[in-house]
């Protein structure tokens, strides 16, 4: 064992994977301690802070009809069907705490949901798998006031996504219009009139 130490051949390999090693070690000391989630936010938020993340609507333009068939759950535990929104431009944003990008563009989505008609605009913020409980502490400590969900079963392939968070935004006549992956800022004033469009474009 003492000679396979010293073999220049196994020095040199352990030289070279060992950044690689270290890299793995903290990565995961990060990721199991919640610190990796909380650098993400951070990240996050300072980029959104510089515009840089700002959502574009024409790069994100979707065009095919949304699947209302399904049901979410609200924090106390009622059972919302989803068809009930139909006719209205629906906001839809699907995301978790342990999640960094999500948390880091909630500021964001609750600031424009304050800004909203919320007759016109329905916001569902809905929380991917994760026990109700542990969202209603999770909102009330960060004092979101925007509507949020959990999921209540199967959900439409549509929002059977690889990564979190994604933003879709349904007009009136049923279509996804936008389909967002990605954190991303909302809070502007381009996209607040783009929401407020949709429902006039309906009307006319």
């Amino acid at each position: 064992m003492n000679k396979l130490f010293v073999n220049p051949k196994f020095t040199k390999i352990v030289s070279v994977l060992r950044p690689w090693i270290t890299f793995v070690v903290i990565f995961l000391v990060l990721r199991y301690t919640g610190a990796l989630s909380g650098l993400s936010v951070v990240t996050s938020s300072a980029l959104m802070k510089t515009g840089i993340m700002n959502i574009d609507v024409d790069a994100n333009k979707a065009e095919e009809p949304f699947d209302y068939n399904f049901t979410v759950r609200d924090l106390q535990g009622n059972v919302v069907d989803f068809n009930q929104f139909k006719g209205k431009t629906v906001f839809l944003n699907l995301w978790a705490t342990w999640c960094g990008p999500c948390v880091a563009e909630l500021p964001s989505i609750d600031a424009l949901y304050g800004k909203m008609d919320k007759d016109k605009t329905v916001f569902i913020v809905l929380n991917w798998f994760e026990d109700s409980k542990k969202v209603a502490k999770f909102i009330k400590n960060k004092n979101f006031t925007f509507p949020v969900y959990v999921v209540d079963g199967d959900v439409p392939k549509q929002l059977n996504v690889a990564s979190i968070p994604v933003t879709f935004v349904i007009s009136p006549d049923g279509n996804i219009a936008t389909k967002k992956v990605g954190s991303a800022n909302y809070d502007t004033d381009k996209f607040k009139t783009y929401l407020e469009g949709l429902t006039v474009t309906q009307k006319e």
